[in-house]
């Protein structure tokens, strides 16, 4: 890193690293200085700090003498100041890790640093104290005021991340940026990594509908939407230049892939003309894209490619110094070309161009130009250079090193005026760096006198007025060889009369064969500007605009200037009312800005009546209170009727915006049976929160099917008429946001349940939540499988939220993949009563931790199927029937048959049939939530837990009862 410290000064720094491969780090840094312009350098390490390991150097661009080094942040964050031009230095400790700076174009003290964590900080005392900015601001999206009239120098335009992942542009002052005095400009949203900030101008992007558009403010005035000609349809665009108050910019159209069409603006911005099609890009530096000339014949191609290395020229060089002379690489042929480059010089500023080398080489402009040093571009070593003292029409060869070295860059020191450079490489790839002083001084004996130089006229072919003024430049007669020093610009400066060659098509006029510029088929001469109101006046194009900084006088000036006229009333036509952000969701309870936009009449003087249609509406009597948009907050979720008048003395319009407001889901549960009867109806009903969140669409798969049902519906209803393991998965789509929720639902022509209770010891241990209860779940169940013998692909245990613990086992008819071997009713019935035994001899238990032991008991027991579940049927109205069906039977069978059962308890002595008091095991259940589905335990997997599913209650047992079989049915009270 090699900088030269100042205008006219002899000190040079330089900063070299040194790079260890195989730790893939910085170990070493070393700081030189030259205050001889490299004859001699020392080093400064043990002013920096012998162990100090140094990442990058700075120059204040308005005090050269002022200096930064910051550390590598790998090792320390700190930075070194001098300002002594390098030669002595402060250290200072930074609580942030610097990644890059911006120092302010005119407050020499004034700098901005960004953080790698995406933090700006601002310092007003050259980088000895800092302060936080604003957190989240885009990389290289941070821009100092550089606005002509130099009005708030201290204000900062930056980029910057919303809550919600947004991006917004945002002004503030460099030393107070509250909440509170930030400024916003475009109202609402932009596009990421979109701002630009560029002298007089302020560029952002929107994407909306897939198509972007790109925004202007000039002067910091409103923004207002860059206008191309109507079809061009751009997917691409790239700010070129804002120089001499117009914005040149390169639009790559629908049609295009790899040329963009250059594009030049009127003074604000706003409207833009084609002046060249067809320009082929390529991408260079960080992702920009580079755009060099491309005609289809035989001529010179040149590349506009800027070098990769800071110290090397690129493919095309000029400078201010030497207005004549321009050097560039490029090929000769049909189209242009990345092989067979030559070197190129025109000494006419390129009316006229000759070959100087086959090969590509870098170019230093010395003495105004006044020498020409060429550095072949090879990664082989080199000892010798070329030079030239007449413009480059003839080259002599030079040696500026004994040894052929492997060169990195070439420095000159700034302004064009000395003749010294500074060659830096290596002789070897593993060697210290060289550094080769060249001094050109003692070439030239004398100073140019006035009698050395001739004037010069600047042309294009001949043509001596170029943008409407004649220019005489003093040129050193090539012949002379003197050394010229301070540059003495343009001799003379004349204007030229207007012609028509002074003026472009104004925009939505197309130039034809005849010169002349007529209206392009898609514009309307007499349609006026949205910005003209009554009473007041526009600028009635005559189809021409003069060039921006055209000095040309009278001629056609008159002629084809735009008069103003008086904007005549209108009535209001082509109304629209849009959000802020393009999109037609809002959030509840957050503000939403409602944009009135008017293709012909006046906002102004028009009455706007806007009704949101939530009972609310607003009226407007001008324009003045909706410049920033018109905000407000919806209470309530749903689609609101958006309806918009607008009306004048000549007329009205009315427009309609449906919006959809939403707030966030953050949660689907969906909630169905775990187990169910073959060829029986079953509901699903996907569960929210919250419960309220607007326009929703769901989606429903069911087992392997590929295609989806849509419904508007959160509860469906479906029946399966496969035995076996079938999935459901419901998505619910709600605004940007979907979420989504898979259940497994066991599906057999007959099953039996039973409820579980625990000991009461349980309870203490139960923090009633999902997961605990899907691991006691699994632990029930092998203890299940351990105490009976029974396979496990015949049990399923769910433990039910709530208090006191309780849970739900299912006896399922497991078969075969052959379908052979499948359970009877019968079957299952002796499983149940195997359970029931093992469950009440107290064989059925767990240690839940070390000394904590719990056993697990029988409730009641049920078979499939009870009840008839048509649709008709709703899912309390089956409880309550079950309720019913099962206190008769429970009743029937204790004193009809005064039979002991085990496991029976009874809550209330009998005095009598009347006035017995027992509590119906299914009624009991009708205030116990369902299961969650994410909780049940899988009858073919012991451990692996893929089965969720959720119950409906108590429902099923076996055929009607015969009076020569008792029916073992169990009470828990």
């Amino acid at each position: 890193m090699v900088h030269w410290s100042g205008h006219n000064s002899s000190v040079i720094l330089i900063l070299t690293k040194l790079y260890d491969y195989n730790l893939g780090s910085i170990t070493e840094s070393s700081l030189w200085r030259s205050t001889d312009y490299g004859t001699t350098y020392e080093k400064l390490n043990d002013k920096v700090g012998l162990k100090t390991i140094l990442s990058y150097l700075y120059v204040c661009p308005t005090n050269k003498r002022k200096i930064m080094l910051l550390t590598d942040p790998e090792v320390e964050s700190s930075l070194l100041i001098s300002s002594d031009e390098g030669a002595t230095y402060q250290k200072y400790r930074l609580n942030f890790y610097i990644h890059s700076l911006l120092f302010h174009p005119k407050q020499e003290d004034w700098i901005l640093a960004y953080s790698q964590d995406q933090k700006l900080f601002s310092s007003v005392e050259f980088g000895r104290r800092w302060q936080l900015l604003h957190e989240g601001v885009a990389p290289n999206r941070f821009y100092w005021s550089m606005m002509g009239s130099s009005r708030e120098p201290d204000l900062v335009h930056l980029e910057a991340k919303t809550v919600d992942g947004h991006a917004q542009y945002i002004t503030c002052r460099m030393q107070n940026c509250s909440e509170a005095t930030r400024s916003k400009p475009f109202p609402g949203y932009i596009d990421h990594n979109s701002l630009i900030v560029q002298d007089d101008y302020v560029f952002v992007q929107l994407t909306s509908g897939g198509r972007p558009h790109y925004y202007v403010s000039y002067r910091r005035n409103a923004f207002a939407q860059m206008k191309l000609p109507k079809y061009s349809l751009p997917k691409d665009m790239h700010v070129i230049s804002t120089d001499e108050n117009q914005v040149f910019a390169a639009v790559q159209e629908w049609n295009q892939n790899d040329t963009y069409n250059l594009y030049i603006s009127d003074t604000r911005g706003v409207y833009f003309t084609l002046a060249l099609e067809n320009v082929k890009s390529s991408q260079g530096l960080e992702g920009n894209v580079m755009i060099d000339l491309y005609e289809p014949y035989c001529s010179l191609h040149l590349h506009l490619k800027v070098s990769e290395n800071p110290y090397t020229s690129g493919n095309i060089a000029s400078r201010d110094t030497a207005p004549s002379i321009i050097v560039a690489s490029g090929n000769i042929g049909t189209e242009l070309s990345d092989n067979d480059i030559s070197m190129f010089v025109s000494s006419d500023a390129g009316n006229t161009w000759r070959q100087i080398f086959e090969d590509e080489h870098s170019v230093l402009y010395l003495d105004q130009g006044g020498v020409l040093v060429a550095m072949k571009h090879t990664s082989l070593p080199i000892r010798h250079l070329w030079l030239s003292f007449d413009e480059g029409s003839s080259w002599s060869k030079y040696s500026f090193t004994s040894l052929p070295l492997f060169v990195d860059g070439v420095l000159g020191e700034p302004g064009e005026e000395t003749l010294i450079m500074t060659v830096f490489g290596h002789f070897s790839h593993r060697s210290e760096w060289q550094l080769v002083k060249v001094d050109y001084k003692s070439i030239f004996d004398r100073r140019c006198a006035e009698e050395d130089y001739r004037p010069w006229q600047l042309h294009s072919q001949g043509e001596a007025c170029i943008m409407g003024a004649k220019r005489i430049y003093r040129k050193r007669k090539s012949e002379k060889k003197c050394m010229q020093g301070k540059y003495a610009g343009a001799m003379t400066s004349e204007p030229c009369v207007c012609t028509e060659a002074d003026f472009d098509c104004d925009y939505g006029y197309e130039r034809h064969s005849n010169g002349q510029c007529l209206p392009a088929f898609w514009y309307n001469p007499s349609s006026l500007s949205k910005d003209c109101s009554l009473g007041q006046s526009y600028l009635n194009s005559t189809g021409y605009r003069k060039v921006v900084s055209n000095n040309c006088t009278d001629g056609v000036r008159e002629q084809y200037t735009a008069k103003p006229q008086q904007c005549p009333g209108k009535a209001p036509q082509g109304l629209r009312i849009v959000t802020s952000d393009g999109k037609l969701t809002a959030d509840l309870g957050h503000n939403v800005t409602f944009l009135v936009q008017l293709e012909e009449g006046d906002l102004q003087r028009s009455i706007i009546q806007v009704d949101f249609g939530d009972g609310i509406a607003v009226s407007y009597a001008n324009l003045s209170s909706t410049e920033d948009g018109i905000k407000h907050i919806y209470q309530n979720v749903g689609i609101f009727r958006v309806t918009v008048l607008v009306e004048n003395s000549l007329g009205s319009d009315n427009a309609v915006l449906y919006l959809h407001v939403t707030c966030p889901l953050e949660h689907v549960h969906l909630s169905l049976p775990f187990v169910t009867t073959k060829n029986k109806e079953v509901n699903a009903t996907a569960v929210l929160w919250p419960s309220q969140v607007g326009t929703l669409t769901y989606v429903w798969w069911f087992g392997n099917n590929t295609e989806p049902l849509i419904t508007l519906d959160g509860s469906i209803t479906f029946t399966f008429s496969v035995e076996g393991m079938n999935t459901i998965t419901v998505q619910v789509s709600a605004g940007n946001t979907i979420l989504q929720d898979t259940k497994t639902i066991a599906v057999y022509e007959q099953f039996q349940s039973l409820r579980l209770s625990f000991s009461p010891n349980l309870d203490d241990y139960n923090p009633d939540i999902p997961e605990w209860r899907r691991d006691i779940s699994r632990v029930v169940k092998r203890a299940l499988v351990e105490a009976t013998g029974i396979s496990s692909k015949h049990i399923l245990v769910a433990l039910l939220p709530g208090l006191p613990t309780s849970a739900e086992l299912f006896i399922l008819p497991y078969q075969d993949a052959t379908g052979e071997n499948k359970r009877t009713a019968e079957d299952l019935e002796q499983i149940s009563e195997i359970l029931i035994q093992k469950l009440n001899q107290n064989f059925v238990h767990f240690e839940l931790k070390p000394g904590v032991r719990i056993l697990v008991h029988a409730a009641h027991l049920t078979a499939a199927p009870l009840v008839d579940l048509t649709p008709s049927h709703s899912g309390s109205a089956m409880l309550m029937l079950l309720s019913v069906v099962f206190v008769g039977l429970a009743i029937f069978v204790i004193y009809k048959f005064k039979r002991k059962i085990p496991g029976l308890n009874i809550y209330a002595q009998m005095q009598n049939e009347k006035d017995q008091e027992m509590v119906s095991p299914v009624s009991q259940r009708e205030s116990i939530p369902n299961v969650p589905q994410s909780e049940l335990m899988s009858p073919e997997q012991l451990v692996d837990e893929k089965l969720d599913i959720q119950p409906i209650g108590s429902i099923s047992t076996a055929a009607e009862p015969q009076s020569t079989k008792e029916i073992p049915t169990y009470v828990n009270g």
